[in-house]
């Protein structure tokens, strides 16, 4: 691009003030030496500050033509992230938003030390075994990287570190470890590093006895590495340039990965592949997946240079997923009509749907969201009414059939980390809006429990100074669109409460009720937090989902619409205390609603949204783009271009009132490019016809989920939390 307008330029608009000058006239002196008179004039001068004037993106039209209609897209320059001037205007939008919101910078640290002050600095994740050591993950005070390591036998015995991230991240901007992956003899570790935050890994390897790392490294992976039975064979998964996990490669231990073995090619641009082992240590797997398909294939975990066997072929609208026990596959599947999932069993020498039978039918009401396998007991995780439940079966006993219970109203609960395939426990996580993040084990045979950890929330935090409900808004269908509240105790129903309400609602992705420290900076200043638990996700099953993608999508934000007129109605809050927050695809939640009806709101928090739906959509050479046409369309299609363009927020900006709105974003992101967000903030720059605040800050270091380290990524949670109490006037 020519003629590129310096950084100095963009950041300049933002320091201009006016310099009023006045101009008065004094008596003259008598100068007698040249018996001349002179009047002097003095100039006394005094500066006012005008309010920040915010970068304005210089508009170079685009035309984008589709199915015969053309859009003309003015900042569709801004996606050239080499480009100094596109830098330029992103650091220039950053300086505007530090000035305008310079006066919130002493709340912004208050709340960030407070929601700091709340984690347990030193802290240690509840150990698990496998294979003779126990593994955990622990904190050292004032470090922002976990410590990765284990212990033989017992938990008195000396600590092996495997990983000191701390260590790895020294004079780094971001890292990221992901993968632990023991060898079976339990000597070698491989495990997966991202340095930029484009979710791109290096694969790497250690040897746990001497502490060394091996030579092989093994660069653009997904992270893991799935070791087969010979202690020197890995599997992993390749990524393609537009990040799909596309490959799957064999690594010999000791070999360049240029020379690795390619076992698995995934073709077809809607699917993305991954590799796993099964729990019984018996199998390789390897998936293919796409939204309405899915594709598996098998091989014996002690014979590396064998031939990966398929499981089912893959047919467009029969997904299903894959475990093993004994002599059979177990498979959760959504086979015939069964929306809701279900569990069948086949022979592992005839593992083709032929011979698929049902062990767990299927349910109108109770979606299946996955299993555990123990040698004497199975665990399922289900779903019902918008809570999870966990089942325990027993093999050999069809009368021992039972549920968990939790106790509470509304909370989330999953299955935990279970390695051990011969244990009588269950170990799961249970939190609530007003407990704690707790771990159990559950002993499946008497069926007590016991609470191994509760997270310390440090400080004076009571569970019994809140409150947390479950109401349901009806949609203009007549669906019941649940909601989940929390609030401190006391609250008064006089529509007075400023209230933050939350949502997703997309890819089936359900928002559990789950606790969050952080979220207390905001309920101890009198606020209510809301989630909508709208469709498009997977709360009320999977219907739920269907009805709020594809050619339903608006339903999505229709829901969180009616929700925030539900919460309205029945005076939890008014138009001018209530704000909305969501990321990601639920950013595009946000940018849909205040098209739809800006007037709702005072406030909007727009995380890394994918605003831009249509564009992107098209454009085949980005993430978030092949593997989504069953999640969104695919705009080459007229109906679903059209569609997509009736609700594309980027789209349809309007000349008209928006509130106001915090935008944020990274550079690196590698699922909602930042050039979505910045185009979509430079569009209401020019055509927003209020005098609210519209601000952009992008995290020249990160990518989609923000900064690394345990606690930098607060840093953003206070400039949010900052920008919607300054708008209710709680600035301390």
């Amino acid at each position: 691009m020519k003629n590129l307008k310096p950084a100095a330029a963009y950041v300049g608009t933002l320091l201009s003030a006016s310099l009023v000058v006045a101009t008065g006239c004094s008596p003259g002196n008598t100068t007698t030496a040249t018996n001349t008179t002179t009047t002097e004039q003095t100039a006394t001068a005094t500066t006012t500050v005008a309010e920040p004037q915010p970068p304005v993106a210089k508009k170079v039209p685009k035309q984008l033509t589709q199915h015969g209609h053309t859009r003309t897209d003015n900042y569709y320059w801004l996606n050239q992230p080499e480009d100094p001037e596109v830098i330029a205007y992103l650091n220039a939008e950053n300086a505007y938003t530090k000035q305008m919101m310079a006066h919130t910078e002493a709340l912004q640290e208050k709340l960030y030390n407070e929601i700091v002050g709340r984690i347990k600095q030193k802290d240690e994740s509840v150990p698990f075994k496998e294979d003779g050591y126990w593994y955990y993950t622990r904190f050292e005070e004032g470090k922002e990287y976990p410590i990765y390591a284990r212990k033989k036998g017992t938990l008195t015995a000396p600590e092996e570190i495997m990983v000191n991230a701390n260590e790895r991240a020294e004079g780094l901007s971001y890292y990221a470890a992901s993968g632990m992956n023991v060898s079976p003899n339990n000597q070698l570790l491989a495990f997966g590093e991202d340095t930029v935050s484009r979710r791109k890994y290096t694969i790497r390897f250690k040897d746990l006895k001497t502490g060394k790392l091996l030579p092989d490294h093994i660069p653009n992976t997904t992270g893991g590495a799935v070791w087969a039975n010979d202690n020197k064979t890995v599997y992993y998964t390749m990524k393609d340039p537009a990040l799909r996990s596309f490959k799957i490669f064999k690594h010999t231990l000791g070999t360049p990965a240029t020379q690795d073995k390619e076992v698995y090619h995934e073709a077809d641009e809607t699917f993305s592949t991954f590799v796993y082992k099964t729990k019984s240590d018996k199998y390789i797997i390897v998936g293919s997946s796409s939204t309405m398909a899915n594709e598996y294939r098998y091989l014996d975990a002690s014979n590396p240079n064998g031939t990966f066997k398929v499981i089912q072929p893959r047919e467009r609208g029969l997904e299903y997923s894959v475990d093993h026990f004994g002599d059979k596959f177990y498979i959760v599947t959504n086979k015939d009509g069964a929306t809701n999932f279900k569990l069948m069993q086949t022979p592992v020498t005839k593992p083709g749907k032929a011979n698929w039978k049902d062990v767990i039918a299927h349910r109108e009401d109770v979606l299946l969201e996955g299993i555990e396998i123990f040698k004497d007991y199975l665990a399922l995780q289900e779903r019902k009414n918008g809570l999870t439940q966990i089942r325990i079966k027993k093999w050999n006993d069809p009368k021992v059939d039972y549920h968990i219970d939790f106790g509470e109203e509304t909370y989330a609960a999953n299955i935990g980390m279970n390695p051990d395939f011969d244990s009588k426990e269950l170990r799961y996580e249970y939190s609530s809006l007003t407990t704690p993040n707790s771990t159990y084990d559950f002993n499946m045979q008497t069926k007590e429990k016991q609470l191994l950890k509760r997270q310390e929330v440090v400080g004076d935090f009571d569970p019994e100074r809140y409150e947390a409900k479950r109401i349901y808004a009806t949609a203009d269908d007549g669906t019941k669109i649940p909601i989940s509240l929390v609030y401190r105790k006391g609250l008064k129903l006089d529509g007075n409460n400023p209230t933050l309400l939350y949502a997703y609602g997309s890819y089936g992705n359900s928002t559990n009720a789950g606790f969050s420290s952080v979220r207390l900076s905001l309920l101890d200043r009198g606020f209510v937090y809301a989630i909508a638990h709208i469709r498009g996700g997977q709360e009320m099953g999977r219907k739920w989902y269907e009805e709020g993608k594809m050619l339903k999508k608006k339903n999505t934000f229709t829901d969180f619409i009616d929700a925030s007129e539900y919460l309205i109605a029945q005076k939890y809050t008014n138009p001018d205390k209530l704000f909305a927050q969501g990321g990601s695809a639920g950013g595009l939640l946000m940018g849909a609603v205040v098209n739809m009806r800006p007037d709702l709101y005072k406030g909007v928090l727009a995380a890394v949204p994918f605003v831009d739906v249509v564009t992107t959509m098209l454009d085949t050479s980005i993430p978030l783009t092949t593997g989504e046409f069953d999640e969104w369309g695919n705009p080459a299609e007229k109906q679903y271009y059209d569609y997509m363009l009736s609700y594309s927020p980027y789209d349809n900006v309007e000349a008209k009132d928006y509130p106001n709105m915090l935008v944020t974003t990274g550079l690196h992101d590698s699922q909602v490019q930042y050039w979505e967000p910045a185009k979509w903030v430079a569009k209401l720059r020019d055509m927003k016809t209020d005098d609210n605040m519209l601000l952009l800050h992008t995290n020249m270091e990160a990518g989609h989920g923000g900064a690394s380290g345990r606690f930098q990524r607060y840093k953003e949670t206070a400039l949010q939390y900052a920008f919607i109490l300054n708008l209710v006037n709680q600035n301390k």
